[in-house]
């Protein structure tokens, strides 16, 4: 009898396990498809530019402000944000260590990291897991600098374009 109940035991919680990892992808999705309409010119041009879906490109540019947000300060930071429609959506719809939403995860990592290698290459594994190639973030840079520069102004760009060296 003991038997039966570990099995249903586990049974039970490989449903739970499945329902949240299927809940998390969801609110990925969710996520991306609303960071692609909170920002549509920009997505518009990652995904161009890229040959990728507006989710793809939505979690990309959001991998990318990632990266930034943790090489500038605040102030800093605050200038590209007011210069990106859809911002904080762009953040979240970046791919995390655990398949959902965020800044966390991979992203997080990047801070701890320091240095463009460390950056970079968090950005590139979140690439990955998106379905891109790695070697698309040099693809996608120059998209969002010229997409901050034209909305943001030269100097805001150049911030961003630091950031992001």
């Amino acid at each position: 009898m003991a038997r039966y109940s570990c099995l249903a035991l586990a049974g039970v919680l490989l449903i739970v396990v499945s329902v949240a990892s299927g809940y998390a992808q969801t609110e990925a999705q969710t996520a991306a498809a609303t960071a692609a309409k909170a920002s549509p010119g920009l997505v518009g041009a990652l995904s161009k530019e890229m040959n990728a879906t507006p989710e793809q490109s939505a979690g990309a540019a959001g991998a990318l402000f990632g990266v930034a947000k943790s090489r500038l300060n605040a102030d800093q930071f605050s200038q590209v944000a007011k210069a990106v429609p859809g911002m904080d959506s762009l953040l979240n719809a970046a791919p995390t260590g655990g398949g959902g939403g965020g800044v966390g995860g991979a992203l997080g990592a990047a801070s701890q990291l320091g240095g463009s290698a460390g950056g970079l290459a968090n950005a590139a594994a979140a690439f990955s897991k998106l379905g891109l190639s790695p070697d698309m973030v040099s693809k996608a840079v120059p998209v969002l600098v010229s997409f901050v520069t034209k909305s943001g102004g030269a100097n805001v760009g150049n911030l961003l374009a630091g950031a992001l060296k």
